[in-house]
């Protein structure tokens, strides 16, 4: 029987290397390509299967930004498949990314150089706004509709003969202090994509606290600095090609430049083969790239607190609530 695995993000960047990736540690996967752009995933699909025949690649198209697209996928996931053997929880956006130049500045002139080159920590900053939803989009893209799609596929998940995984996209950007349990969405805030972030770590540590007996298992990734969609925003082209002498110097001191998304799947195809039971479910599991150019995954224990991850968890939760009890009088009065 073909192991069923789920990308979200599949079209673009660090997904769709992992699916190139994948395919080439077990040609008789099945594939489900979750992207929003139908047109795209049509193409990487038919690009796979040209280079791995004996694969299995099919398309959902759903656009975790919004949760009717959300409800629509889910649904059509359950009446296609029986079960989920892994769930890749990739897509996401840092909307509009800024550079703060002063600290940039200051940064250069300290001992915590490499440290922020290697995080972006303090450098960016991002406009975020208000999905058709009423939710802050960083926040519902790269946290909430994942969770949601989760919360409707639990019955394709949790089975006690085989464990299935999910593993999710982080960052080593995720920081504590960008994180509020008052303002979970990070409305108040500058850092929405950071905050994002450390909201993935918490819930994933949560979801192992109330599924692993169920044979649900999850983990967090950082695929490192790469140049993707994302990083193009922050800078343009020209200026990356101008300072990547710099990064590859870089590389000999700090091992985050992953730079390719080939190199920055590195960790979340070494999760593919790993037990899960054996996993430490509070490591972030890093993709790593040394100054040679050699690729190998690293760990690094989470700054959280087990309980707020419970409280967050709940706070989802109650969201989650609310929201349903909207979309059902809105059904109503239609």
């Amino acid at each position: 029987m073909r192991k069923v695995v789920l990308i979200t993000g599949a079209s673009s960047g660090v997904g769709l290397a992992l699916c190139r990736r994948l395919l080439k540690e077990d040609d008789e996967l099945h594939l489900c390509l979750a992207c929003r752009n139908l047109s795209k995933a049509e193409a990487v699909r038919d690009a796979l299967l040209a280079s791995h025949p004996t694969a299995e690649v099919s398309i959902v198209q759903v656009d975790v930004s919004s949760l009717p697209s959300v409800f629509r996928a889910s649904k059509e996931l359950k009446q296609r498949f029986q079960r989920l053997d892994y769930v890749y929880l990739n897509a996401g956006i840092m909307p509009n990314p800024r550079l703060n130049i002063k600290a940039l500045f200051r940064g250069l002139f300290s001992r915590k150089v490499i440290h922020m080159f290697s995080t972006a920590e303090g450098l960016l900053t991002q406009n975020d706004k208000i999905t058709a939803d009423g939710l802050q989009e960083v926040f519902e893209t790269n946290v909430f509709g994942h969770f949601i799609l989760l919360q409707e596929l639990e019955s394709l998940l949790c089975h006690s003969d085989r464990p299935s995984r999910l593993i999710w996209t982080s960052s080593r950007n995720a920081k504590k202090s960008n994180f509020s349990l008052e303002d979970i969405q990070h409305s108040r805030g500058q850092e929405p994509y950071s905050s994002s972030k450390y909201a993935i770590d918490l819930l994933s540590v949560a979801l192992n606290r109330k599924f692993n007996q169920q044979g649900l298992y999850s983990s967090v990734v950082c695929p490192g600095t790469m140049l993707t969609n994302i990083t193009y925003g922050i800078l343009p082209p020209l200026i990356w090609t101008l300072i990547m002498p710099i990064i590859w110097l870089l590389r000999f001191f700090a091992n985050a430049f992953t730079l390719t998304p080939d190199n920055g799947t590195e960790a979340l195809v070494w999760l593919f083969h790993q037990k899960p039971e054996s996993l430490n479910p509070l490591v972030k599991y890093l993709s790593a790239t040394n100054g040679f150019g050699s690729n190998y995954v690293t760990s690094r224990k989470m700054d959280l607190d087990e309980d707020i991850a419970e409280k967050f968890y709940q706070n989802l939760l109650e969201l989650e609530k609310r929201i349903r009890v909207t979309i059902q009088k809105t059904d109503t009065q239609s």
